[in-house]
């Protein structure tokens, strides 16, 4: 390990017996430089938080970054091909997005269209036959309508849905006659405030099917959303019936970039005249101007704030050097360089941002460890979350900043005092 030179090493020693022999003054530096370091801290913590939450909630959304999405066109073939390419892989997985009403049978759901429970007008209780007649359907009653999401294998490799309560989808046991469904929280605010009966009607199902609710999710979806395994849908709905080439959403098949489902799959759509489309997921690249823009919006603040902390440490040290000037002159006049007068002053200042940013860190450590404390019960986000260390560095590096922008006039100051200085002493 290289040490430093005797100059750099003499600098250091004097910057520290000059902190040790005015406590009093370095304090008032440290508070003057605090909210301005801190500033800094909190900004670079709260934009590194900031950007995880927003990642996580496209993330919850779309899915992970380099998940590769295939949308299916609806066909009647579709589900059928998709499910035979896919049988027996565990880096892919279908899913087919349907409509279901859970509860009293033959009446119209609450949330007409699977809306959500405080909003109106997503769908109407109008029932349609394929020819497109409608006419007006049965009065309301104890019924919930939701996105039915139909899956052949565990989606969590693709999307952080968060768990609620309950189980996920277990896809290592054989498939149940009573369809297992996870709910999303939306759906699960519905099935608190409504008593309905556990009956399920899916278009084109042979009879309805009653349903085990065995978990709740978070997916970020405002719409009542249900999730179920494919294989035990199609125990009531043949498979020609969960794509409607009419009315239907396209199938979306997730996996890897770069395998072999995506040129295996498509081959065999275009085989049979479907459509497919092919898009990469990369939320964070698509969100990257965003994320500097608020990142260099936050740290212009703080900036502003180092500079009013810099300022004090400024005259801080143009005082102490003015009260120094026969000590400075005494060093000259025994043949101190002035480089290294210019070093002592820096080296206090310096150990002083240092400092300064090592209070300012701690604090904002222990801030986020009651702000998780506090809060984390009602916020995901924070519940144990850890301070980013991108913060710890912008802390150390403003609190340098700040010791050499603080410390470089006094320190010219102190290396221009003349010899002279000593004999009017």
């Amino acid at each position: 390990m290289r040490r430093l030179s005797g100059s750099y090493r003499s600098a250091l020693i004097i910057g520290i017996q000059g902190i040790r022999a005015r406590k009093l003054r370095t304090l008032l530096s440290m508070v003057s430089l605090f909210l301005g370091v801190l500033a800094v801290v909190v900004v670079q913590a709260g934009a590194s938080i900031a950007e995880r939450a927003l990642m996580s909630d496209l993330e919850l959304r779309s899915g992970y970054d380099g998940t590769l999405m295939i949308d299916v066109m609806p066909h009647e073939k579709s589900p059928q091909i998709v499910t035979e390419t896919l049988d027996g892989r565990t880096d892919a997985l279908a899913v087919i997005s349907l409509q279901a009403i859970i509860g009293e049978p033959g009446v119209s759901p609450i949330n007409p269209g699977g809306s959500p429970f405080d909003q109106t007008g997503w769908g109407s209780t109008e029932v349609c036959d394929d020819a497109g007649n409608c006419v007006p359907g049965p009065p309301t009653g104890e019924a919930i309508e939701v996105a039915l999401t139909a899956v052949t294998g565990d989606l969590l490799k693709f999307r952080p849905l968060r768990h609620v309560s309950g189980n996920w989808l277990d896809f290592s046991t054989v498939p149940s006659l009573s369809p297992r469904l996870v709910i999303n929280k939306e759906a699960a605010k519905g099935f608190e405030s409504h008593q309905v009966p556990a009956e399920m009607r899916v278009r084109g199902a042979t009879a309805n099917m009653t349903p085990q609710i065995v978990g709740v999710i978070d997916d970020g979806d405002v719409q009542p959303r249900a999730y179920v395994r494919q294989d035990e849908l199609t125990n009531w709905v043949p498979a020609g019936k969960l794509s409607d080439p009419n009315m239907g959403m396209p199938i979306q098949v997730l996996t890897g970039q770069g395998g072999p489902v995506e040129q295996i799959l498509t081959t065999k759509l275009r085989a049979a005249g479907i459509e497919s489309y092919a898009n990469l997921i990369e939320s964070r690249k698509q969100m990257e101007d965003q994320l500097k823009l608020m990142r260099l919006v936050f740290l212009s603040m703080a900036g502003l704030v180092l500079l009013i902390g810099v300022a004090g440490i400024l005259n801080v040290g143009l005082a102490t050097v003015g009260e120094r000037v026969e000590e400075f002159a005494l060093r000259r006049a025994v043949g101190t360089p002035r480089m290294l007068l210019a070093g002592i002053v820096l080296a206090e200042t310096l150990l002083t941002g240092l400092l300064t940013a090592g209070a300012a860190i701690g604090a904002g450590v222990a801030g986020l460890k009651v702000l998780s404390m506090l809060l984390g019960s009602s916020e995901p986000l924070l519940r144990d979350v850890q301070f980013p260390w991108e913060a710890g560095v912008a802390g150390i590096i403003a609190g340098i900043i700040a010791g050499v922008l603080g410390g470089f006039i006094p320190a010219l100051r102190a290396a221009g005092i003349p010899i002279a200085t000593v004999m009017r002493a």
